[in-house]
C-alpha cells in the first residue's frame, strides 16, 4: 500500500518559492486545477514572487521589533548623560588588552567611555572608546609617556594624568582650558623636584589633584566650572573668616566630584574646603562627619555627591545622590574599601564579598556571580564600569560595555530611540490609513454607487482635498498648535490630519471600481430582493473590491510614514524628545554630524528606508498577484 503523501503547508511551499528551493513534487495538471480558488491563485502568486516575499518576511521582522521592543527597551524621555555623548558603536569599553593582563596589574583607571591601564613594567595600555573628539584621542599616548616607568594613572573626563617612578608628571587629552597647568602652581612642582611621595593621584571633569605623603594637597584645571580655585586671604569675601589654607598639611585623602572636591583629613574628619557656599557638599553633609563623632577611614565621590565610611564600617551618603546612592543595602561583614562610579558605589567587604548599589542602567551594580564566587584582590571603578582583579591576576568586569547603534548628542542610546520611534512612526502611519480608508471606502463607495449629483459633490469635495498642498499645510497647522498642545495630543492629532486629507486616493479607486460593479448580475439580484443599498454597497460590493483596495493601503501605510517623517525632519511633527524616525534624522541634519558621527543617521535612515521598500515590495507582490493576467498558464 502507497504511504500517505504529506500535504505541503502554505508557509512552507512560500519560504521554498523565496529561496527557489523546488517542491518534493510538482502537482499534475487535474490536481492543480482542482484545488484552484481565487484566495490559493492570489496567495500562490503571490509567494512565487521572491521580492514579495523577501519584503514580506523583513517587513514582519521589523514591525514586531518595533511594536515588541519598547517592553525590553523602555525609554526614558528625561535622560541625558554628557560623559556619554556621540559614542561610536560597539560593545570594547571594557575589553582589556590580554598583553596587560599576563605582564601583571598594577594600575587601573576606568574611565566614562575607556580605560587605562599600566602593567608591572610600568607601560601603559589603553582601550574602549578613547577618542573624545575629532581631534584627540587619548590612545595617542605621548612619547615620553611610553619611555618612562608609569607607577600611577588616572582618567579624566577628557584628560589623562599619570606619574613616573622618578616623579615626574603628564597631562595628554583635552589641554585647552588648565587641565595640564600644573606646571603653574610653584608649590606643587617644588614638591615634584623635591621627590616628595605622592599618594594619591586623581582626575575629573577638566581639572585634577594630587596629594603627598605630607599631606598637602595641590589642584588645577578648569577653575570656571570646578570649585578648585585655592585663594588667599585677601580674596575672601567681607565677613568670611576661614582659611582657604588651613588643611594643607592634615590631608588623609580627597575625592573628586564632577565640579568640586571633599577631604579626608587626619584625624578622621571629613571638610570641604571650597568657597561655594551653597555646595550640597557642604550643606548636606552629615554633622558627625566633620565634627569628630565617628572616625572616618574612608571617602569618594560619585558625580555630585559623595561617601564616607567610618571605622564601624557605616557608610554616610550625601550631596546630590538622585540615582539611589544612599539606598545602601544590607550586607554581613564589614567594608574595608569604597569605590564609587558617576551614579554607583562599589564596596568590598571584609569576607571577600563585592557589593554595588546605585544606578544601575547599565549593570553597573548588579555583581555578577562570577564575582562573588572568585578571591577578589582589588576593585576599580570608574563611571559606569567596575574592574574586579582576583589572586590569580584575572580581571573580572560588569557594567556598560558599549552600545550597537551608539548615542547622541544627549548620550541616549540609538539601538533603544530607533524601537520606540519606530512603533510611533508606525502608529502613526497605521492609525492614518485606517482613518484614510474608513473615509475613502465609505465616500467612494456612496459616489461609485448612488452616482448622478451625489457622485458630483463628493468628487468636487475630493478634488479640493486633493489639491491642498499637504506638506504647507501641515506646517501652518504645526506652528498654530506651537507648545500650547501636549506631545502626546500633537501625535494624535497628526494621525487625524494625515487620515483626513489622504483619502483622495482610495476614494477615487473605490468609486471607479464599484463603478464597473455596481451593474453586475449580483446587485441586481440583491436588489431585487430587498436588500437596504448600504447593505448592498458595504457587504456585497466592497468586498468585491477589497482585493485592489489591499494593495492601495499597503502603499499608502508607506506614504503616511514617510509624511510624518518628513513633517518630523522638517521639526514641525511630534517633537523631541518624544523620538520618531523623522526627528532621529532632524538631529543629525548637520554636516558635522553627517561626516563625524555617521552611526546617528545611518541605522536610522538604513531601518527606514528598508521598511519602506519592504512595503512597497509587498504591494507590488500584491498588485501583481491579483493581475487576472499573471493567473494565466
Amino acid at each position: 500500500m502507497a504511504k500517505k503523501e504529506k500535504k505541503q503547508s502554505t508557509f512552507g511551499m512560500a519560504l521554498r518559492q523565496m529561496f527557489g528551493i523546488k517542491p518534493k513534487k510538482e502537482l499534475s495538471y487535474q490536481e492543480e486545477e482542482a484545488l484552484q480558488s481565487p484566495l490559493r491563485v492570489v496567495v500562490r502568486n503571490f509567494v512565487s514572487k521572491k521580492s514579495a516575499m523577501f519584503g514580506l518576511i523583513v517587513f514582519l521582522i521589523i514591525f514586531i521589533i518595533m511594536m515588541v521592543g519598547p517592553i525590553f527597551l523602555p525609554i526614558d524621555l528625561g535622560y541625558s548623560d554628557s560623559s556619554l555623548v556621540n559614542i561610536a558603536p560597539g560593545y570594547d569599553m571594557m575589553k582589556v588588552p590580554s598583553e596587560f593582563i599576563e605582564n601583571g596589574i598594577r594600575d587601573i583607571a576606568p574611565g566614562a567611555t575607556y580605560g587605562l591601564g599600566v602593567d608591572e613594567n610600568g607601560k601603559v595600555y589603553t582601550w574602549g572608546k578613547t577618542k573624545i573628539s575629532s581631534a584627540i584621542d587619548l590612545s595617542d599616548i605621548p612619547e615620553e609617556v611610553q619611555a618612562a616607568d608609569i607607577i600611577d594613572i588616572s582618567a579624566g573626563m577628557d584628560h589623562v594624568v599619570a606619574l613616573s617612578s622618578d616623579g615626574e608628571l603628564f597631562v595628554w587629552g583635552n589641554d585647552r582650558l588648565g587641565q595640564a597647568n600644573f606646571q603653574m602652581n610653584s608649590e606643587l612642582n617644588n614638591a615634584l623636584r623635591q621627590n616628595k611621595k605622592v599618594v594619591q593621584l586623581e582626575a575629573s571633569n577638566q581639572f585634577s589633584a594630587i596629594l603627598f605623603e605630607d599631606g598637602n594637597m595641590y589642584l588645577w584645571g578648569n577653575a570656571a566650572i570646578a570649585d578648585i580655585e585655592m585663594r588667599s586671604k585677601e580674596k575672601l569675601e567681607e565677613g568670611d573668616t576661614r582659611e582657604p589654607r588651613q588643611f594643607q598639611g592634615n590631608v588623609a585623602k580627597f575625592a573628586l566630584t564632577d565640579y568640586g572636591y571633599i577631604i579626608l583629613l587626619k584625624d578622621g574628619t571629613v571638610a570641604y574646603s571650597g568657597f561655594n557656599k551653597d555646595s550640597p557638599l557642604l550643606q548636606f553633609m552629615p554633622t558627625e562627619l566633620y565634627d569628630g563623632s565617628v572616625k572616618v577611614v574612608d571617602i569618594v565621590a560619585t558625580s555630585q555627591g559623595a561617601a564616607a565610611v567610618d571605622e564601624n564600617g557605616k557608610v554616610y551618603v550625601w550631596g546630590n545622590a538622585t540615582h539611589g546612592e544612599k539606598d545602601v543595602p544590607e550586607f554581613e561583614g564589614k567594608i574595608v574599601e569604597l569605590y564609587a562610579g558617576r551614579y554607583h558605589l562599589t564596596a568590598l567587604l571584609d569576607n571577600g564579598d563585592v557589593i554595588s548599589w546605585g544606578d544601575n542602567t547599565f549593570k553597573q551594580s548588579s555583581v555578577p556571580d562570577k564575582v562573588n564566587n572568585a578571591q577578589i584582590e582589588t576593585i576599580y571603578a570608574g563611571a559606569h564600569q567596575n574592574y574586579a582583579v582576583t589572586t590569580e591576576g584575572k580581571v573580572l568586569t560588569w557594567g556598560l560595555k558599549g552600545y550597537l547603534c551608539g548615542t547622541d548628542e544627549l548620550g541616549r542610546d540609538i539601538l533603544t530611540r530607533i524601537v520606540n520611534g519606530g512603533k510611533t512612526t508606525m502608529t502613526v502611519g497605521g492609525l492614518a490609513v485606517v482613518i484614510s480608508t474608513i473615509i475613502g471606502i465609505i465616500m467612494g463607495g456612496m459616489a461609485g454607487y448612488f452616482g448622478g449629483k451625489v457622485d458630483m459633490l463628493l468628487s468636487r469635495v475630493a478634488e479640493v482635498i486633493g489639491g491642498l498642498p499637504f506638506l504647507p499645510f501641515a506646517l501652518i497647522l504645526s506652528n498654530v498648535m506651537g507648545t500650547k498642545v501636549d506631545p502626546n495630543a500633537k501625535m494624535y492629532i497628526i494621525m487625524v490630519v494625515l487620515g483626513v486629507l489622504s483619502w483622495v486616493g482610495t476614494f477615487r479607486l473605490v468609486r471607479a471600481q464599484i463603478f464597473s460593479q455596481r451593474e453586475q448580475e449580483y446587485v441586481t439580484a440583491a436588489k431585487c430582493l430587498g436588500v437596504r443599498e448600504r447593505t448592498i454597497v458595504l457587504k456585497h460590493i466592497v468586498p468585491n473590491v477589497m482585493s485592489v483596495l489591499l494593495v492601495s493601503i499597503t502603499l499608502n501605510f508607506a506614504t503616511c510614514m514617510l509624511t510624518e517623517s518628513s513633517l518630523s525632519y522638517l521639526g514641525f511633527g511630534i517633537p523631541l524628545p518624544q523620538p520618531t524616525w523623522g526627528n532621529m534624522l532632524n538631529g543629525a541634519n548637520n554636516s558635522i554630524v553627517i561626516q563625524q558621527y555617521w552611526w546617528r543617521w545611518v541605522f536610522t535612515a538604513g531601518i527606514f528606508g528598508l521598511c519602506t521598500i519592504c512595503i512597497n515590495l509587498i504591494g507590488d507582490g500584491m498588485r501583481d498577484a491579483m493581475d487576472p493576467k499573471n493567473n494565466s498558464r
